[in-house]
């Protein structure tokens, strides 16, 4: 039977529509900046236009993948919430490569990455076979994951920014997740966010300034895989990881 996400179509939907705030507030300012940019181009101020140029380029570009990463945390939601909420909405799951995932996972996050400052890294602590799991769905939970991830880093950390994507072996499975230097990623916030989430505007308030909607739409698809976000450690570093099931059957092939 298919473990359902209480209250999710309430609380998890108040919780995404407050972080969509953010970048369409992004998406409102970097406008204006374009547009005051075009006005200097088309006023032919020969001594600024090439600069000017250069950073309408910027700005264009910047709407672009804030709108493009809020799009995707909508399309992840809707996913999360079909597997809650409709019975006949099932999964087939079939033999997934996590380095596989993670890398795909890695390209669609490198534009949000650079737009923060963060640095991305892909670490996988020795070579894997298939896991059973939903593809789309898996990969769509990392993205997720990411995209709160590296929104909260400028604001937690004075370190380095990085978040490293990694994968290691556990006694349960194969662990898949996301690191950084930071401590605040512990097993008390993410307690607290669950138990906050759909309540209050800042769930993990010690994690994100924003509402960190990712992170609930990735425990949601996960549990629809009967799996879930757990804090994790992968050499040295702090995270969130899931945990999933090797396919033993193709292992021993």
């Amino acid at each position: 039977m298919r473990q359902q996400v209480p209250a999710l179509s309430e609380q998890l939907l108040l919780a995404v529509a407050e972080q969509l705030k953010v970048p369409f507030l992004q998406i409102s300012h970097r406008a204006e900046l374009a547009a005051f940019g075009r006005q200097h181009i088309a006023g032919e101020v020969l001594l600024s236009e090439g600069r000017d140029s250069l950073v309408l380029s910027e700005d264009l570009r910047e709407i672009q993948t804030t709108a493009e990463m809020a799009v995707r945390l909508l399309d992840n939601y809707l996913l999360g919430a079909r597997l809650a909420l409709e019975e006949q909405y099932r999964l087939h799951m079939e033999p997934v490569s996590v380095a596989s995932v993670l890398y795909d996972t890695g390209q669609q996050l490198d534009a949000m990455a650079k737009l923060y400052g963060v640095e991305l890294e892909l670490s996988l602590g020795g070579k894997f076979g298939p896991v059973m799991a939903h593809r789309a769905a898996l990969q769509s939970a990392l993205v997720s994951l990411g995209y709160s991830l590296i929104e909260a880093l400028p604001s937690i950390e004075d370190k380095k920014l990085r978040l490293q994507l990694a994968a290691h072996r556990c006694r349960y499975g194969i662990v898949a997740g996301m690191y950084s230097d930071t401590e605040q990623l512990s097993a008390e916030a993410l307690r607290q966010g669950r138990r906050l989430h759909g309540h209050t505007r800042q769930p993990v308030s010690t994690l994100s300034p924003s509402s960190g909607a990712g992170i609930f739409v990735a425990d949601a698809i996960l549990q629809a895989m009967d799996s879930e976000l757990k804090v994790s450690r992968h050499h040295r570093l702090f995270g969130l990881g899931m945990v999933l099931r090797p396919n033993h059957q193709l292992q021993l092939v």
